[in-house]
């Protein structure tokens, strides 16, 4: 015999977990954050992961707003974040160029900017909320490309 804790058995573990969610329902406000984060996701879509970014020389890090690049092999976006007054400004580009008819969505879990890119790739939004955002490219015959969310605090 083994000394220690009690440790209930499966199917006394899911009677408690019966028992508990009959007294404690679900909130709805997390049922409907739960739908809401289930609708943004991009079935098919090619996940843009985060990686460094050399730093420029001769500038100091508390001068300058925060720089992003996402790599996705064929397609990389580079952001450059800043913040004002608790809101967020993303500059971005889209490299290599990409064809006239390429757009960019910049999505948080409370709205959804859309912008065509410049020909150079470039693009911008002011006034996003401080919390979790990804952006995504939406090419002309090809999967979409999003990167990967992140939080952007002020």
């Amino acid at each position: 015999m083994t000394s220690g804790p009690h440790r209930p058995d499966d199917e006394c573990l899911i009677a408690f977990l019966h028992l508990a969610a009959d007294r404690d329902p679900v909130p709805d406000h997390v049922t409907t954050a739960a739908r809401a984060a289930f609708s943004l996701r991009l079935p098919g879509a090619v996940t843009a992961r985060r990686t460094t970014v050399p730093a420029p020389s001769g500038v100091r890090a508390d001068d300058q707003a925060r720089l992003l690049r996402f790599d996705a092999g064929d397609l990389t976006v580079d952001l450059e974040v800043d913040s004002a007054d608790g809101l967020i400004d993303l500059a971005g580009q889209v490299s290599p160029r990409q064809e006239a008819s390429t757009w960019v969505e910049i999505r948080t879990p409370c709205l959804t900017e859309s912008r065509v890119l410049s020909p150079a790739g470039r693009f911008a939004v002011t006034g996003l909320p401080p919390g979790w955002f990804s952006v995504v490219c939406h090419r002309e015959d090809r999967p979409p490309v999003a990167t990967s969310w992140t939080r952007i605090r002020p």
